[in-house]
């Protein structure tokens, strides 16, 4: 049972409603907490798949829920609803929720998940500080992805930033100082950074000649570096084979035409060029910094699109 939203319209309490009895359950103390909003860029739709991968594959529970009327800007992004001969149904109303999950090894965690606030930013900041403070979150890791200039042969690229240097150094070889367009997740870093909590972001590469498709593989390299900072079995069977699936009808395109063979090839030098001596440290390495077969993610090793807006 939820509790009634009440309180001024600045009150951060006023913007979202709690699962009493679930959100004041000491269990729920000291747990990380992952975040993925859909609606800025999510090339390769990554989070969008990473969110729908947990959700429909984890013990989940609603912990929290926020009030998309305040949050939402429904003529930009409007819900859909299905027409059937003579009637509506089946509307999907915007979500933007707090869950808690349970990893494949039994293991408790929090996932805010859902679109992108249109609205009121620093007061949903404020929001989900409040709430991480009262929940005492050990960890907050974020996810969004970016298309990149990257060929799809290669290992899915990363780039990771945030105030825990264990989780940063030596993953990303990209650190560049550039302005780029902001996104919620973006101000949730900042604020849970200025409120002294332990933060980290991961942007997947993702190549952006797919940055409009569904490409698998880059979602399981986001699920493999949020479980591997947070000590988590996240699933990526699905999405593995997904993958697989995606990689032959890639690899059948690209035999059908020699312009795109040229494209793919010139990006493939360009990162081996760039990739050349580079040496990264991997979160998913073991003790003989072998990883597993399959599972090796390559260096970011190549800036933003040459646009303005490389979100567009």
């Amino acid at each position: 049972m939820f509790e009634r939203i009440s309180g001024s319209l600045l009150d951060p309490d006023a913007l979202y409603a709690k699962n009493i009895g679930l959100f004041h359950n000491p269990e729920l103390r000291g747990l990380n907490l992952v975040m993925g909003f859909t609606g800025f860029a999510d090339a390769g739709h990554v989070v969008r798949q990473i969110t729908d991968e947990l959700l429909d594959t984890l013990d989940s529970e609603r912990v929290a829920v926020f009030d998309a009327d305040q949050l939402m800007d429904y003529r930009s992004r409007r819900p859909h609803v299905t027409f059937v001969e003579d009637h509506l149904q089946d509307y999907q109303p915007p979500t933007l929720a707090l869950y808690r999950l349970v990893d494949g090894l039994g293991k408790p965690f929090l996932f805010l998940a859902g679109f992108e606030p249109d609205l009121q930013w620093e007061r949903f900041a404020r929001a989900v500080v409040q709430i991480v403070e009262a929940l005492d979150v050990n960890l907050v890791t974020w996810i969004h992805s970016i298309p990149m200039p990257v060929p799809h042969t290669r290992p899915v690229g990363v780039t990771v930033h945030g105030n825990r240097p264990e989780l940063i150094e030596g993953i990303s070889s990209w650190k560049p100082t550039v302005e780029v367009p902001a996104a919620v997740g973006h101000v949730l870093e900042l604020r849970l950074t200025d409120a002294g909590r332990n933060v980290a972001g991961y942007v997947i590469h993702v190549p952006h000649y797919l940055a409009e498709a569904e490409y698998p593989t880059a979602a399981v390299a986001g699920l493999e570096y949020l479980g591997a900072a947070t000590s988590l079995m996240l699933p990526t069977d699905r999405l593995r084979e997904s993958g697989r699936e995606v990689g032959r009808q890639i690899a059948e395109q690209i035999e059908a035409s020699e312009e795109v063979q040229q494209v793919v090839s010139r990006l493939e030098a360009r990162y081996d060029e760039k990739a050349e001596g580079t040496v990264r440290r991997s979160l998913l390495a073991n003790e003989n910094d072998e990883l597993p077969d399959g599972d090796a993610l390559g260096a970011a090793v190549e800036a933003y699109l040459a646009r303005e807006n490389p979100a567009s």
